[in-house]
């Protein structure tokens, strides 16, 4: 069986796309020869569509394009040879740097969501992925349900039954979906002001929101990439050393497309003094830290903890950022100020915060560097669904362990009250019991089958600036119940555990109470935008 499903073009599809695709039939493939605003508006467009990147640019992209004068291109044959200015420059000499100067568009198309958070490690780089809140996932691509069969999985004796369980899955999770969309529409009234459109478009989310955490974590994706040269040569070192064999094989086709547009760049990645003892180091230095840690914790028992827990933060978080405030504006020296700062009044000390965070006329206005001098850490046992859209932060450091079924799922009220509660709880005894089969064959492969209900302990440090960011955004009204819950807590421990309350007052952009339908006033704006 393939492991990916090829897509199939007219010959007239197949000539416009040679010009813009470096390949027709593979998951992975890089943007050429487009202005930066249509690769930017197509991986955009992609997030909340069910088809490829190449199927969407014919049929919603290229009637609006005029594309006569770039008959002559064929984007798939790559390039003859590298620029030899870069090619000296930066491997003769070394000069990393100048692999900063140029960037791809790199679509990745049918990749599990274990491989997609591997995708999306690097700080350094822009990603838009498929939403599991706008697309049915019990549409199929190919005549078959759309989750990552691992060849080795499927050559051993729990071949069939990987397929077999996985599928009954999906029927689960295709059932479900209806049912608990069915019954937020006969529970919630449509506002006279909403078209049908609105009102079916945000009900059928908040019922996909709800049911998400019967996809299993082998469900595929489409993720969307841009990155220099030097974040794609970064990534590929990372996937070259992984444990999973999916990223292993995936890095080799995204290889393959990126020296078709930046082939300099990555000259160092497979070349067995350079590259390969990069991988190699990094291979080495997780297993042998996995092997020492094993040495000394296996076996400990877990105590049960709280969702979401600060487990460190700075206690004179304030006044290093009161000091922080004042420093471009002084000429004192840094000690100096600090010194100060602690002698400051309380009416001092508000007027410097009220001055300096300003008003703010929505949660993009966010005050200034002065807030990166302090920090939060925050441990997080939350359902994997929540943990995907958390991960996606990158002004910060996160680490997640391992996901199994160990620490219990969540399920939506929402689910229970529908009268699928049975049918949520049978899938996620089907998945645990799939993860516990597969585990000591295929240890890596097991955590394809944990669905997305399940828990997963992770670890997230970011300074007060990026606070501001993320907490506003994932508090909003539209997010997901499962991260708000996370982002409110952290919000509430930040003023209560750590005292800061003045920096989490300044957050004024959080929201404690979610509509009925949380993407209302989100397709509400955007149909308004279509009528203009």
């Amino acid at each position: 069986m393939a492991v990916y499903v090829p897509e199939s073009f007219t010959s007239d599809e197949a000539d416009v796309l040679r010009r813009y695709f470096t390949n027709l039939d593979g998951p992975v493939f890089a943007l050429v020869n487009l202005p930066e605003v249509v690769k930017g508006a197509l991986f955009a467009r992609y997030s909340r569509s069910p088809k490829s990147l190449r199927r969407l640019f014919l049929d919603e992209f290229v009637g609006d394009l005029d594309i006569r004068g770039d008959q002559s291109i064929d984007a798939t044959i790559g390039l003859d040879r590298a620029e030899q200015l870069y090619e000296r420059v930066f491997f003769d000499y070394g000069d990393d740097s100048v692999a900063q100067l140029g960037g791809t568009h790199l679509a990745c198309e049918q990749a599990s969501n274990l491989l997609t958070k591997v995708l999306e490690w690097g700080r350094l780089m822009s990603y838009l992925e498929q939403s599991t809140r706008y697309i049915s996932y019990d549409s199929r691509l190919g005549g078959r349900y759309r989750y990552f069969r691992d060849p080795d999985v499927l050559a051993g004796p729990l071949g069939t039954r990987y397929v077999g369980d996985l599928d009954r899955i999906f029927d689960a999770y295709s059932q479900c979906a209806e049912f608990v969309t069915d019954h937020v529409r006969t529970t919630v009234v449509r506002d006279e002001r909403d078209s049908e459109f609105i009102y079916r478009t945000a009900t059928r989310a908040k019922a996909l929101d709800a049911v998400r955490g019967m996809l299993p974590a082998a469900a595929t994706s489409n993720v969307g990439i841009y990155g220099t040269g030097q974040a794609y040569e970064a990534l590929l070192l990372r996937m070259r050393s992984h444990p999973l064999p999916e990223a292993r094989e995936y890095a080799d086709l995204m290889l393959l497309e990126l020296r078709k547009v930046i082939p300099s760049f990555l000259r160092r990645v497979d070349i067995p003094e350079r590259g390969g003892v990069w991988s190699s180091y990094l291979a080495n230095t997780r297993t042998g830290t996995a092997d020492v840690v094993d040495q000394i914790f296996g076996g400990t028992p877990v105590e049960p903890t709280s969702e979401v827990e600060l487990v460190d933060f700075d206690p004179e978080a304030e006044d290093k950022i009161l000091a922080a405030i004042c420093y471009s504006h002084s000429s004192l020296p840094e000690h100096q100020l600090l010194a100060r700062v602690r002698e400051l009044g309380a009416d001092e000390r508000v007027a410097l915060l009220t001055a300096y965070v300003g008003e703010r006329s929505n949660r993009r206005h966010k005050p200034g560097r002065a807030f990166e001098r302090a920090f939060y850490r925050f441990d997080v046992l939350s359902d994997y669904g929540a943990f995907r859209d958390m991960q996606r932060h990158r002004m910060l450091t996160i680490e997640w362990q391992r996901l199994t079924p160990n620490h219990g799922y969540t399920r939506p009220d929402l689910v229970e009250e529908a009268g699928v509660g049975g049918l949520f709880d049978e899938t996620m005894e089907r998945s645990a019991a799939l993860y516990d089969a597969l585990a000591g064959p295929h240890h890596e492969q097991a955590p394809y089958a944990v669905a997305m209900a399940y828990r997963m302990r992770y670890n997230m440090q970011f300074n007060v600036r990026e606070a501001f960011h993320m907490l506003e955004l994932r508090s909003s009204p539209q997010g997901h119940p499962s991260y708000r819950r996370v982002a409110l807590d952290m919000h509430r421990q930040i003023a209560e555990v750590a005292g800061h309350r003045a920096l989490a007052a300044a957050m004024t952009f959080m929201t404690t109470q979610a509509p009925e339908l949380e993407r209302l006033e989100s397709e509400r704006r955007a149909e308004a935008r279509r009528d203009l």
